[in-house]
């Protein structure tokens, strides 16, 4: 008779030895892996069902007709010489300002149009484009499947063996940690791909490198712009895709590939593509001038204090200030209260004894406010509520957060953003513009700093005039050179 632990051990076994059958062959590289029975097939089903999923979260596809035909054929071109050249691939130009670009299974392919703005040329997005093709032809996603379903057998393996507890728990987390973007060998294997796919259309596989170079210039840019220098990590495409210049030259090297005599550029082309190009947030998404916030669609505006610095996401806006202090602006329904003081303290504060309750008018707008002390890991924090009625069910939020010993210091500054939240008139909404990318060409004596001083920014205008161009502190421009600047 099997004793009851090894009744579970054959169990485990038996559940390996089903699924270790599950194993492919990627096209593009004849490397073996675990699938778990995904098939490229299910691959294009996967991708196809999440493709509008992704569309709608980034801001949906950006409305240029030309610039996405334009970005398709090169793309399609790249995937043309791989070694998946039937695959439909989809490629889509996300309205989005973050710098990003990834891929789904079944030859979904997306850039933002941040990315594009950051690129120099014709070479550097094919760059982007060629590695995010080396994800798809080297099944990366049916592998990090295969992953997932291992990760989960063991899981279930030790709670077979182990029962429900907390081994169950560390290889959960184990897995959601490995799992969380490509690994340093699949961005390698991209980077290697790419560099096949670049030079066989006639690319020189160089652009990888330099728009790296772009990408590790506009982390630092983004790290100080929020008053976080030494954080540029933390703003960086490179998290969830772990490439280095030492890699991608690594890379070049073992794709084996010979030299392109005389490999295509295409600055001049991709400049006049992306000429007039959305920089920033779109009007769709609410737009940042300086310290004020300003949504032409929703027809609202607010500004923040000096000393803050706005950030715009979809779901919320914040505002980065002083000693930690942080302002956040979302909206949210009433659920059927009819008062703004019910809202605060039955819904949005439920549960929370609010201090200071009271009933406010803002710029003929019905609110009110309440505030509450709240022990965090950072230490106590004040928070400030304010809830503005909107119209049918809709409620405008501001929250307003800073440490105690600030508190009454930032009072005077945070009391004017509440009072400042008003209506956009018709003609105010009509009149607001994005921010766009223009060509600008030298003239003699012109000058770096000298031409980002037409930009429309506060701060740090040389800086942003120079990641957008790839350019150092060193730079001489030369007349008669295109450039790209930003402006309304």
């Amino acid at each position: 008779m099997i004793a009851w632990p090894f009744r579970r051990l054959a169990a485990v076994l038996l559940l390996l030895l089903h699924t270790l059958a599950a194993c492919a062959t990627a096209p593009a590289t004849g490397r073996s892996f675990f699938t778990a029975g995904m098939s490229q097939e299910d691959e294009a089903k996967l991708g196809a069902k999440q493709h509008k999923e992704i569309v709608k979260e980034f801001g949906g596809a950006y409305q240029d007709p030309a610039l996405g035909r334009y970005v398709s054929s090169l793309g399609t071109l790249l995937a043309r010489t791989s070694e998946l050249p039937d695959l439909k691939f989809t490629f889509t130009v996300l309205d989005s300002p973050i710098v990003n670009a990834f891929a789904l299974p079944g030859g979904y392919v997306y850039v933002t149009r941040g990315l594009l703005a950051l690129a120099e040329n014709e070479a550097e997005v094919a760059g982007v484009l060629s590695h995010e093709i080396g994800h798809v032809t080297a099944r990366h996603a049916a592998e990090r499947y295969g992953q997932a379903m291992a990760a989960k057998l063991a899981t279930a393996g030790l709670g077979i063996l182990f029962g429900s507890g907390p081994e169950v728990q560390a290889a959960n987390t184990l897995s959601a940690l490995a799992l969380s973007s490509w690994s340093r060998d699949q961005e390698f294997e991209a980077d290697t791909l790419g560099v096949r796919y670049l030079t066989r259309g006639g690319f020189d596989p160089g652009a990888m490198a330099s728009f790296l170079a772009k990408l590790q210039a506009n982390s630092r840019l983004q790290a100080k712009l929020q008053g976080k220098p030494g954080a540029a990590d933390d703003f960086s495409f490179l998290q969830t895709h772990p490439r280095t210049g030492d890699r991608i030259e690594r890379a070049i090297r073992e794709a084996g590939v010979k030299t392109v005599a005389q490999p295509i550029t295409g600055r001049d082309i991709y400049l006049k593509q992306i000429d007039g190009l959305v920089f920033g947030e779109s009007p769709a998404q609410g737009m940042i001038r300086g310290r004020k916030f300003l949504h032409p669609d929703l027809r609202i505006a607010f500004e923040v204090p000096k000393g803050f610095t706005l950030l715009n996401s979809p779901k919320k806006v914040a505002a980065k200030g002083p000693d930690d202090s942080v302002i956040i602006f979302d909206m949210a329904k009433r659920q059927g209260q009819s008062s703004m003081t019910g809202y605060l303290s039955a819904v949005w504060a439920e549960g929370v004894d609010l201090d200071r309750v009271e009933t406010i008018t803002i710029n003929g707008l019905a609110a009110a406010t309440g505030a509450v002390r709240v022990p965090t890991r950072q230490g106590d924090r004040d928070f400030r509520l304010v809830a503005i009625r909107g119209p049918g069910e809709q409620v405008y939020r501001l929250q307003f957060v800073t440490a105690p010993k600030q508190t009454a210091r930032l009072a005077d500054g945070l009391k004017r953003t509440t009072y400042s939240f008003r209506r956009l008139s018709a003609a105010e909404a009509k009149r607001l513009k994005p921010y766009r990318i223009r060509l600008y060409r030298v003239r003699a004596g012109d000058t770096p700093s000298g031409i980002a001083r037409r930009m429309p920014f506060e701060t740090h205008q040389l800086d942003r005039f120079l990641v957008l161009n790839g350019l150092d502190e060193k730079a001489v421009l030369r007349s008669g050179q295109s450039v790209k600047v930003i402006m309304e």
